[in-house]
């Protein structure tokens, strides 16, 4: 066919110009190119020649900055536009179809129109990034050009008579006013910047973000285009491929997104709410939250909505184009014909089947635009909302009442759980918030086009599924229910992991592994109970979602077309009616988990309006200068004193009290005090009675001030009295207001201004260290420093002031370890010592000791006190409260508070009391004498513990450990650092198949092959129920037609045959997604009781030396965090990821089949999907552990602020704290955006790709269809398969990602589970093992070297002794001689290099371990005690009597106090034997050896916990109730072994000294004597 720009017919009106040029169609149609052929020719040489040289002047970080006005009206307007030329093009194209000769000028100018758009919206881009407003003025001409000619073309169309009904004629319409509009925002920017036409330009500087280097999430800047589709994630992406991605990398949140914004934000909400009196609880709390983040939510469900209404034009496309393609797709012939030229109405346009096709895609494309628009929207506002809430409760903890945690009324976990689950809870549910209006209007959308393709059967599939609801709604609920029992089982078989992990070393001693095991294996049957539970439902709720849409096709055809004889059946409407199922589907599966949200998140604000709502620190308005900051102790603080207090009955007397008369102050009475009480009472609930009465007290300044008493007489409660922690019933606290604020000059009053603005006198902060110490997630150093500027001066006095450095020196890093949390790292005394440094550090002048001794032995206790209470802080005239049990001290004190019944006993220096109170005084002096006589005794050399002794042995080790957590096992190790980071690049890269190995062969041989054969199986018969579908239908149709043409065959179709096989496929697919659905569920179980199983046997059989070298936290890691992921998380992937893997095969398989000319286009598609993944995979690993990384410590900077509250407020660091907390909350929230942004960068990705299949389908089968006669029933199914892979493709790549994520936890586990065990078993069967042995209890060893490793040193070198039946002996030496490794080679705790021990003729060595240890005892020096019972904990094994119980008890001083608890011998034992002293603990410990009625006893430094009175009657007690036994005593004071028989001394692991201890005591120069002489 000819072809010109008028075309090429002789007659053709095109040519005729007798009316005026502007009447001639074609000519008007050729000056419509003139405006777009001016803006190619003037912008090109801009954009392509003059850019480089002048975007150099642009002095800006991001090529982000939008800030013409009516920016993103501008881009919609353009991308209508573009999509009105398509159509334009296509109505060209399709009237043109039926002309004998091609007319280019009914096309080629919307063409043109179509680059020159393109071009206009690349050339404002680059201007306005670039800032460049003058070169905007060619934009202007341009659309002034567009505007004038298509109004003329529009105008000659209305004067030829061409009307609405014709669509060219609409399409000029809306062009007019297209071009009209996009003229407006030109001339607007024109009017508001003045950067033409006028004399002075307007000025405008970037926002603040973009100036910042550190900003990288530029979602809120960037582009509409580039917005919708990610494209500023691209450069991100890539990066993430080149190196890991940090916290450094993802930069710093936008200013409108960050924590402190957001919670301004919510808070002036609350603040309004608060205003209205009729709203108040959790109402107003709903009403703030929406008020503050209502609007992107609206936006949201906006978007949300207008993709599910474009999500029907899929099935309805599929119905027009199966329907025109049965049809021979010529179904019209236009019979307009004006101007020369055909025109066509709309209908007869959409009536052509390569329109509904371009219509189809554009339509996809247009969805899933805004599905992940919504999408995003949601989830930030969701992130936002989490952050300004966990800011919202964080102040509100800073406000808090003391009383709150101390009385039981709030925990600290409870608080935790209210910021980690909570608030997730709130954000998760305004993410799915824009279901609830958008899933209505689907389903009603829904049902009435099902209703208008299928009539009446339609209803009845719509009411199959909705019958279903309820059902899937039980289920979801019992979904839930199962999960919260899994978790309690989980947590019981955590703490006992817990217990069993930290006293693995009495366990392997006492031979009790396997009783302990059997403790977890039992609980973890209950776990596994409630987990098969669990998977059983989740499997009804997979096959659920599988076999409701089969069902309700099935019903729904079968029935209409048996009931409905003369019913259209034909591919068009059966395929429209599939498509239309599955989108129905889906928002009634939602419906379940968005009710299950809505519901929790009503519970999480009802718990928060109580916790908002929950007592704050009293203000008062008075002068009477109490601090508003009155809140919380840590939940363990000073918790006897507590105890003691508010169980004690209120007494008569309290308000009659009269104080006793102390010393006058002198003349200076205003200015020598730093606090005074007057006239006190103290309560620690509002109704409670008063803690504390009558007190009237003067602390003076720049002394030191004791306060003494008994046990809970409280003297703790009076320092948070003058804190401010406690509730004032009456009195006066007053500051003297002269004491400087801090001697560091910092400016820290301001910002605490607004809270103490009613006090006319603040108090200013005060270095506080606690009882029970208070220590943060940190380094030591900042532990101690506490934020202040670093003194290197006096840092290093401080650490020697509280003897840190030996300590400092056996910890890994120095003083730069991180203490885990609470200090779960360090000793008592350690942590104790620590948080008395950090007192001394501080640059206050007020200092506050509670009670800072109780964990230090004698000599750290003088040490502290002479160099860092009496030389630093009182030299430095500091006042300062020191609360003590120490009497001894009471000398040193310049002033002391004698407390008792919380009431002031006595108040003033020794001196006047020792006049006024000399009853007081001698019991002073007699208690101070005890203590001298019988502490100072002790020798430093000795103090240090056994935790230090391993320590020092393991820590060259500990920089390997902390590799367990890196997955770093399987990457090559080279010396070049560039070699080693593309290894690691490499390895991030890779699928683990490995532990994907794993994790199948762990299912066995049986439910492997079931698994695969049953997801083969089950996606055949999908796919054989569509194709039969298609056959029926196709064969359907085809027998109607021929019954219209030829009525001799004028018999009913039978659909009976058909509807038969479409039944049992139907079926037989229900019954196989039952079974895949139970296959993968139960595959998952058993792997995860296998995993544990293996993880469980081989940790308990681990060496010793396994647990010295790997951090308790790493192993808990693996039962916790890992096991969970395995047991819950592992298998719904695995069935995700097959299922919709599966489905893109088979639908890739259909289409296929369907078009083979797919398959090239195929090759091109599955490459960049395949670079998509592989980028999306890495980064999206990156993101979500970093995410996890970065929610820890924002959790325990929460359980860290609410355990140190007195002391944070103590110090005044309230401030300091909320910026720590602002920091935290950001991070996570920049790691959770940017992980939102890359899922949203996937998925745009995959929906673009699944539509240009779909396009590529609809064209190909289209042109098959007409050309080779391809079924009308084939193409439908082809569509429907097309549009599902669009579906599938990003959930296959996303649970692809989340796989390789979760298998790291099979990798981590299996590392574990490669550990060797120590060797169990020995030469000697039992039978060549006495029953009683060891009878006799001789001891021999015979040049004996041991080691702790095979890589390390022995730490016992050829060493001899024999020891005799019945003997007791004493080991000495300095730490570190061997001391405890000769006791632990008893029990082959270490290696033995050399030589043997022989006890009672047997060689220890060829016993089986379980043998040897079950049959000797030993007590060690740190008490180990285990939840449950006492009866438990003393005999495990169960083989003793009540008697034999009780007996044990007495010989350990323990009987009475047993029989006065409740329950006796099963009585409860807490967690670590917390709700016992340490003293009793180590007495439990020792009652538990008695109990072993074993012939050899080893006590290592078995008193050191135990005051001396005590251990002077265990001493005793050995020698008595032992005097059979062999004893080895390792010890700890050298005074316990004089009475020995014989005395081993030993230094670096060689024994000095073996001899009677008579003799070495008069031997010169011995050793032992020198011992004894320095203990004196």
């Amino acid at each position: 066919m000819p072809l010109a720009f008028c075309g090429s017919e002789n007659n053709s009106a095109a040519y005729k110009v007798n009316n005026g040029v502007l009447n001639n169609g074609c000519f008007v149609d050729a000056l419509n190119v003139v405006p777009h052929v001016f803006l190619l020719f003037i912008t090109f040489p801009i954009l392509f020649i003059g850019w480089g040289s002048q975007s150099s002047k642009v002095h800006i970080h991001h090529s982000t900055w939008l800030h013409f006005p009516g920016h993103n009206l501008r881009w919609i307007l353009t991308f209508i536009l573009l999509f009105v030329l398509v159509c334009e093009i296509a109505e060209g194209i399709v009237s043109d179809g039926v002309s004998e000769s091609h007319h280019l000028h009914l096309y080629m100018p919307p063409g043109m129109a179509f680059l020159a758009a393109i071009t206009s919206i690349v050339y404002y881009h680059n201007i306005e990034t670039s800032n460049f407003p003058k070169l905007l003025i060619a934009l202007f001409f341009y659309w002034t050009l567009a505007f004038i000619t298509k109004t003329i073309k529009f105008v000659k169309f209305y004067d030829n008579g061409v009307g609405p009904l014709q669509l060219r004629f609409c399409l000029t319409g809306f062009l007019v006013i297209l071009y009209g509009m996009l003229l407006v925002v030109e001339i607007n920017v024109i009017r508001v910047r003045r950067y033409v036409f006028f004399k002075k330009t307007k000025e405008v500087k970037p926002p603040e973000d973009l100036q910042d280097l550190g900003v990288r999430f530029l979602q809120p800047f960037v582009n509409l285009l580039s917005k919708g589709t990610y494209w500023w994630m691209n450069t991100f992406i890539k990066t993430a491929h080149k190196k890991p991605i940090d916290l450094k990398a993802i930069g710093k949140l936008p200013i409108a997104m960050r924590a402190m914004t957001n919670y301004m934000r919510l808070n002036k909400a609350f603040e309004a709410q608060k205003s209205k009196t009729y709203q108040q609880g959790y109402k107003s709390i709903w009403y703030a939250l929406c008020c503050a983040f209502g609007r992107p939510l609206v936006l949201s469900s906006t978007f949300r909505i207008l993709a599910d209404l474009l999500a029907f034009a899929g099935p309805l496309c599929i119905s027009g184009i199966v329907h025109h393609v049965g049809k021979g797709n010529n179904t019209f012939h236009p019979q307009t014909k004006i101007l020369g030229v055909f025109f066509i109405s709309s209908p007869e346009f959409l009536a052509n089947a390569y329109v509904l096709a371009v219509l189809l895609f554009f339509s996809l494309l247009l969805q899933r635009t805004f599905l992940q628009a919504s999408y995003y929207v949601a989830i930030e506002t969701g992130i936002n909302l989490r952050g300004a809430i966990q800011t919202k409760i964080y102040n509100k903890i800073m406000q808090l009442s003391t009383s709150n945690i101390s009385m039981g009324e709030m925990t600290a976990g409870q608080i935790c759980n209210l910021v980690a689950i909570d608030t997730n809870q709130l954000m998760w549910f305004f993410f799915l918030c824009p279901n609830l209006w958008a899933m209505p209007v689907q389903i009603v959308v829904g049902v009435i086009l099902l209703y208008y393709l299928l009539g009446f059967s339609a209803l009845i599939g719509a009411v199959v599924i909705i019958v279903l609801l309820p059902v899937q709604y039980f289920v979801a609920t019992k979904l839930s229910q199962a999960q919260r029992s899994t978790l309690e089982y989980s947590n019981e078989r955590l703490k006992k992991t817990n217990e069993m992990l930290r006293g693995i070393k009495l366990l392997k001693l006492y031979a009790w592994e396997n009783i302990f095991h059997s403790r977890v294996e039992e609980t973890r049957q209950k776990e596994m109970t409630s987990l098969k539970a669990f998977a059983l439902y989740t499997s009804i709720s997979i096959f659920m979602n599988a076999a409701i849409p089969i069902a309700a096709v099935l019903i729904t055809f079968v029935v209409h077309a048996h009931l409905f004889e003369n019913a259209d059946f034909s591919p068009s409407v059966a395929f429209a009616s599939l498509s239309l199922f599955h989108i129905l589907v889906t928002p009634l599966f939602l419906l379940s988990s968005v009710v299950r949200s809505t519901v929790k998140a009503l519970v999480s604000v009802q718990k928060l309006s109580e916790f908002l709502s929950s007592e704050e620190i009293e203000e008062e308005h008075d002068k009477c200068l109490e601090p508003k900051y009155k809140d919380r102790i840590s939940k363990y603080q000073a918790v006897p004193l507590k105890v003691v207090n508010r169980k004690r009955p209120t007494k008569e007397d309290w308000k009659s009290y009269s104080s006793p008369v102390r010393r006058p102050l002198s003349n200076t009475d205003i200015d020598d005090y730093c606090v005074k009480i007057t006239n006190g009472f103290f309560t620690w609930t509002p109704k409670g009675s008063p803690a504390l009465s009558n007190i009237d007290i003067q602390i003076p300044q720049g002394q030191l001030t004791m306060i003494v008493g008994q046990v809970g007489c409280g003297k703790s409660s009076l320092l948070l009295g003058i804190l401010g922690e406690m509730q004032k019933v009456s009195g006066k606290i007053i500051w003297n207001s002269s004491i400087p604020d801090s001697e560091t000059g910092e400016d820290i009053s301001q910002e605490r201004e607004t809270a103490f603005d009613t006090e006319n006198r603040k108090r200013g902060p005060v270095a506080y260290a606690s009882q029970k110490p208070w220590l943060l997630n940190a380094t030591v150093e900042e532990n101690i420093t506490f934020e202040s500027p670093f003194s290197k001066q006096r840092y290093k006095a401080v650490i020697d002031a509280c003897s840190l450095q030996p300590d400092i020196d056996i910890l890994p890093h120095g003083d730069q370890t991180q203490i885990g949390e609470r200090g779960i790292n360090l000793s008592g005394g350690q942590r104790q010592r620590i948080s008395v440094a950090r007192a001394l550090y501080q640059q206050t002048n007020v200092v506050f000791l509670d009670d800072p001794f109780s964990a230090l032995d004698i000599h750290l206790s003088d040490h502290l006190m002479q160099e860092g209470i009496l030389n630093m802080l009182r030299n430095d005239k500091k006042t300062i409260v020191l609360v003590t049990h120490k009497l001894q001290y009471l000398p040193h004190a310049d002033w002391i508070i004698a407390m008792k019944d919380g009431t002031i006993q006595r108040e003033g220096t020794l001196k006047d009391i020792q006049k006024s109170e000399s009853e007081l005084f001698e019991h002073w002096k007699t208690l101070m004498n005890r203590q001298d006589q019988e502490l100072e005794k002790e020798t430093l050399i000795e103090q240090k513990t056994v935790f230090d002794k391993n320590l020092q042995r393991t820590m060259h080790s500990q920089e390997t450990l902390l590799q367990d957590d890196e997955d770093e096992d399987e990457t090559p190790e080279t010396d070049e650092e560039d070699d080693h980071l593309s290894s690691v690049l490499h390895q991030r890269a890779k699928m683990p198949w490995q532990a994907c190995g794993k994790y199948l062969s762990s299912a066995g041989f049986l439910l492997l092959p079931l698994l695969a054969f049953s997801q083969l199986l089950k996606h055949t018969v999908m796919v054989s129920i569509d194709f039969w579908l298609a056959q029926w239908t196709a064969d359907a149709i085809s027998t109607t037609a021929e019954k219209k043409l030829n009525c001799s065959v004028c018999e009913a179709f039978n659909h009976s045959p058909y509807s038969r096989v479409f039944s049992i496929l139907s079926c037989l697919g229900i019954v196989l997604c039952f079974v895949t659905s139970i296959a993968v569920e139960w595959t998952g179980l058993k792997v995860a009781k296998k995993l544990h199983s293996y993880l469980l046997n081989k940790i308990i059989l681990a060496p010793m030396r396994f647990f010295e070298t790997t951090p308790l936290g790493s192993i808990l890691n693996r039962f916790s965090a890992d096991c969970n992921t395995i047991d819950q998380h592992i298998p719904a992937t695995l069935e995700c990821l097959s299922r919709s893997t599966m489905l893109c095969l088979s639908a890739l398989a259909v289409i296929s089949y369907v078009t083979p000319v797919f398959l090239i286009a195929l090759f091109p598609l599955a490459v960049i999907c395949y670079f998509i993944q592989k980028y999306f995979r890495v980064a999206s690993r990156d993101l979500q552990q970093l995410d996890d990384s970065t929610q820890l410590p924002l959790l325990s900077h929460f359980s860290e602020t609410v355990e140190g509250l007195t002391t944070i407020r103590a110090f005044r660091y309230e401030v300091r704290f909320k910026q720590k907390l602002l920091e935290y909350t950001d991070s996570n929230n920049i790691a959770s955006l940017f992980l939102t942004a890359a899922n949203r960068w996937l998925e745009v990705r995959m929906e673009y790709i699944g539509a240009c299949v779909v396009l590529i389908i609809a064209v190909a089968s289209i042109t098959n269809s007409l050309y080779n006669q391809l079924s009308s029933g084939l193409v439908g199914l082809g569509l429907t398969y097309a549009l599902m892979v669009s579906n599938y493709l990003n959930w296959m790549v996303r649970n692809l990602a989340d796989m390789e994520l979760q298998l790291g936890a099979v990798k981590r586990l299996n590392g574990l589970i490669k550990t060797e065990a120590e060797n169990y078993d020995g030469l000697l069967s039992p039978a060549q093992i006495p029953q009683n042995w060891p009878d006799q209890g001789e001891i021999q060893i015979q040049n004996l070297s041991v080691r702790y490793d095979s890589t390390l040193k022995p730490v016992l070198k050829h060493v001899n002794a024999h020891i005799s039946p019945g003997q007791k002996i004493g080991i000495c030496g300095r730490t570190g001689s061997g001391k405890s490794s000769f006791s632990l080679a008893f029990f082959r705790m270490v290696d033995t290099v050399d030589g043997r021990i022989i006890i009672d003729g047997i060689d220890i060595a060829k016993l089986p371990l379980q043998t040897l240890r079950s049959r000797l005892s030993i007590i060690l020096q740190d008490p180990i005690l285990f939840s449950g019972t006492i009866r438990f904990n003393l005999d495990p094994e169960k083989k003793c009597t009540d008697s034999m119980l009780w007996e044990a008890l007495e010989i350990a001083q323990l009987k009475h106090v047993v029989k006065a608890l409740p329950g006796g011998l099963d009585a409860v034992v807490t967690d670590g034997g917390e709700n016992f002293s340490q003293g009793q603990r180590q007495l439990f410990c020792l009652a538990r050896a008695f109990v072993r009625k074993t012939s050899i006893f080893i006590m290592d430094e078995a008193t050191a916990s135990i005051d001396m009175a005590t251990e002077n009657i265990l001493q005793k007690v050995v020698m008595t109730a032992f005097a059979d036994r062999t004893v080895v005593t390792i010890a700890h004071r050298v005074n316990t072994i004089l009475n020995a028989d014989m005395v081993i001394v030993m230094k670096r692991g060689v024994i000095v000294e073996y001899e009677k201890p008579e003799i070495l005591l008069e031997q010169e120069g011995s050793t032992f004597a020198s011992f004894v002489q320095a203990d004196k």
